[in-house]
């Protein structure tokens, strides 16, 4: 499984990739899932309504959401100091 793809950072923005039924890839913002059903297929249902049929597992777009969440967090983090700071 190739996860280095998962977040797409080439525009500035995070968004998870996805590839529909019909191999085409897309990218999702991932804020706008509302639900993810197995039909057998993944279907993602949209905030908009939108409905979309993916070829990933609701497992792995779960973990590709994470792992988007993980990088948005990350960005927004205060740097961490390298040293603690003594107390006085």
């Amino acid at each position: 499984m190739f996860f280095a793809a998962s977040a797409d950072m080439e525009v500035g923005v995070l968004m998870i990739r996805l590839t529909r039924l019909n191999q085409a890839q897309m990218v999702l913002n991932a804020d706008l899932i509302e639900h993810i059903d197995v039909t057998p297929d993944t279907v993602i249902t949209l905030t908009n309504g939108q409905i979309l049929r993916v070829r990933e597992s609701a497992d792995e777009v779960v973990e590709r959401i994470v792992e988007f969440r993980r990088r948005v967090l990350k960005q927004g983090a205060p740097p961490t100091p390298d040293c603690e700071v003594p107390a006085h």
